[in-house]
C-alpha cells in the first residue's frame, strides 16, 4: 500500500502470540430490514464472522462483543448524537430493539462492551479486560468500515494491540466506501487481511 513517499506506509504488523476476537456492533439496527443503519446485503460478513467465532470458540481464544446504548433523554450521547441524530435508536427504552445484538449471538463468558462512541475502547474497559488476558493481537469484525471498526482498529493500535481487520467479516453502506477505508487502514493503522489467513492464526 505504498503512498507518495514510496515505501512510507508498507509496514506490517503482524501477528503476536494471543489472538482476540472482536465483534463490533452486529446489532439489529445494521442487519435487519428497516433498520435505522441497515447495511445492503450483510450477509457475507455475518457468515465469515460466524466463522471466526467458531474458529475462535474452538482454539479458546477470547470473544469480545460490542454493542450501543443511551440512557433515556441521550445524556450520555454527547455531540455525538447531535451529529448522528438517527444514534437514538439506541436510547434506553426505545422501540424496536434495535440495539440488540443478532443474528449472531455471545455465548456464555464472552464479555459484551456496551459504548456510546465509535471506538469501542473509548469511555469502556476493553483495553483492561484484553491486557488482563494476555491479548496482543485483536481479530476485527463488524460494523461498518468506515466507522466503529475503523476508529476501533486505530485505537487498538495506540492500545498497544496488532489491529486485524478481516476484510470479508466487516460491512459498509456501499462496497466503496468499505474498500477505500480498508485501503486506508492497511496503510497507516492495521493489517487489513483475508478471511482464510484469520482462519488459519486462529487455529493455531
Amino acid at each position: 500500500m505504498s503512498g507518495p513517499h514510496g515505501s512510507a506506509f508498507s509496514g506490517r504488523l503482524g501477528w503476536g502470540a494471543r489472538p482476540a476476537l472482536l465483534v463490533i456492533d452486529l446489532v439489529r439496527a445494521y442487519t435487519e430490514a428497516g433498520g435505522p443503519f441497515e447495511l445492503p446485503g450483510p450477509g457475507p460478513a455475518i457468515e465469515a464472522t460466524r466463522a471466526l467465532l467458531e474458529a475462535a470458540r474452538t482454539a479458546g481464544h477470547p470473544v469480545v462483543w460490542t454493542s450501543v446504548a443511551y440512557t433515556r433523554g441521550l445524556a450520555d450521547g454527547g455531540l455525538f448524537v447531535r451529529k448522528v441524530p438517527e444514534l437514538r435508536a439506541f436510547e434506553e427504552g426505545g422501540e424496536g430493539g434495535w440495539g440488540k445484538i443478532g443474528p449472531l449471538k455471545p455465548e456464555p463468558g464472552e464479555a459484551v462492551v456496551t459504548k456510546q462512541y465509535a471506538s469501542a475502547f473509548f469511555g469502556t474497559s476493553l483495553a483492561s479486560t484484553l491486557h488482563t488476558s494476555g491479548v496482543d493481537t485483536l481479530v476485527t469484525t463488524g460494523v461498518s468500515t468506515s466507522g466503529c471498526v475503523r476508529v476501533s482498529a486505530m485505537d487498538a493500535l495506540n492500545h498497544g494491540f496488532r489491529p486485524q481487520v478481516v476484510r470479508q467479516a466487516c460491512a459498509d453502506r456501499t462496497e466503496a466506501v468499505h474498500e477505500s477505508n480498508l485501503v486506508d487502514l492497511d496503510a497507516k493503522h492495521a493489517d487489513v487481511v483475508d478471511l482464510d489467513e484469520a482462519l488459519a492464526h486462529l487455529a493455531r
